[in-house]
């Protein structure tokens, strides 16, 4: 979804406005932009104590300057420390002797009435840390904000995120793409590598819509079916193809769940995975190589590439292409497919995007505090890089077409 803009405010001088400025250069001797932001920012004070004194005389039913038979009764201030736009101030809240006014302009427990909480959100959301946050926050608005308030704000998406994950959705995905990202987190003092495992799907609509993310677990068939089980809790029946890299356990795991589903091997980790054995004076060649491999018109004309490919390698990195033979039952299921389909399946340009969002984190933030607060931050960056999805895959009316025939009964019209 695009982001709205705010609409420009016009200002429109009248009469009114005019003496009202004037008293505010008079009684606050203005002279610099920091000097108005000064002077609005004790007038906001002042505005607030006594909209809260007229909310005191309304609650106990007399003014201040009455006398009153009330067995309640104003009973002295008690100061807060107000943040706004303007920086932070002290105000003084009247009390009352039962402790039964419930102000309306500040509530009791309110100690911020700027958007503060939604900008710290969108900062977390870029990957900023609870420090940087925090300095930000002081630059900008010169108030303190301390790493424990900004995790308090941010804790208040916790609920979202409990929801998010438990959404329904749809019966129906022609595609789904499984990736992780790793990430560093502190754990009792201990540093360990956690990975997010995120699950992408392509609607029938040809539309991007991340359905979960899993952080922490080890790879396991075990594993992977309870996340697939979880998919078809929230009412998926049922998955053309689900493309993924070599997780364990994840292929015996399909075939479970969705037994009529199609294992794709993500061809972009496989020849990344191959290139690791092989050093930079030969990745060239060997890379156009391999493409020979994916490319073929048919599965037969595949097999053929890779014998050849091993033929001119083999002497010189003889593991290489092991896992290519390993692994062909689940790299051959692209051959069936046209050109349109096949750049869908086994480019990352569905996943990359989202991948380089995450990934960004990483660069903010070398260790997370917590699982909690990885959990957070994904969540925030998935929820600011799916606002641009607004269009369908490229050439998704041929793509779904053939995949109609292909898949056929199966896919609705």
């Amino acid at each position: 979804m695009a982001k709205d803009k705010k609409p420009v405010h016009k200002v429109q001088m009248t009469e009114g406005k005019r003496q009202i400025i004037q008293q505010l250069l008079q009684e606050y001797d203005i002279e610099t932009a920091e000097d108005i932001q000064d002077a609005l920012k004790d007038l906001l004070g002042g505005t607030i104590k006594e909209m809260m004194e007229a909310e005191m005389d309304d609650h106990l039913g007399y003014q201040k300057s009455e006398r009153s038979d009330s067995d309640d009764y104003r009973n002295g201030y008690k100061t807060k420390k107000i943040n706004s736009s303007y920086g932070s101030f002290d105000i003084d809240v009247p009390q009352d002797r039962k402790s039964t006014f419930e102000p309306k302009v500040v509530k009791k427990r309110q100690k911020d009435i700027s958007d503060i909480d939604q900008k710290i959100i969108s900062m977390y959301a870029k990957g900023m840390t609870t420090r940087q946050i925090s300095d930000t926050l002081d630059d900008i608005y010169g108030f303190e904000a301390s790493e424990g308030f900004i995790s308090d704000v941010t804790d208040k998406i916790l609920p979202q995120i409990d929801e998010w994950q438990h959404r329904p959705l749809e019966e129906v995905y022609p595609v789904i793409f499984i990736d992780a990202i790793h990430y560093s987190v502190r754990d009792n003092g201990i540093i360990r590598k956690l990975a997010a495992y995120v699950i992408l799907g392509i609607t029938c609509s040809g539309h991007k819509e991340v359905l979960t993310i899993q952080v922490g677990e080890n790879e396991s068939a075990k594993y992977w079916l309870s996340v697939l089980n979880e998919l078809k809790n929230r009412g998926v029946k049922d998955i053309m193809i689900i493309c993924a890299d070599g997780l364990s356990g994840i292929k015996e795991a399909i075939a479970t769940a969705f037994p009529n589903t199609e294992y794709q091997r993500c061809l972009v980790h496989q020849v990344r995975n191959t290139l690791k054995y092989v050093p930079d004076k030969d990745r060239k060649a060997f890379a156009k190589d391999l493409k020979t491999i994916y490319n073929a018109a048919t599965e037969e004309e595949g097999k053929k590439a890779l014998d050849r490919v091993k033929e001119v390698w083999d002497e010189k990195y003889p593991r290489a292409l092991n896992r290519w033979y390993d692994n062909w039952d689940a790299i051959c299921p692209i051959f069936k497919f046209s050109a349109d389909v096949r750049a869908l399946i086994y480019t990352t340009n569905s996943i990359e995007s989202l991948n380089a969002t995450y990934r960004k984190l990483n660069r903010q933030r070398s260790v997370f505090p917590s699982d909690q607060a990885l959990l957070k931050a994904l969540y925030l960056s998935t929820f600011e890089a799916t606002k641009k999805w607004t269009m369908p895959m490229r050439n998704w009316g041929r793509v779904y077409g053939e995949l109609l025939i292909m898949y056929e009964g199966r896919l609705p019209e």
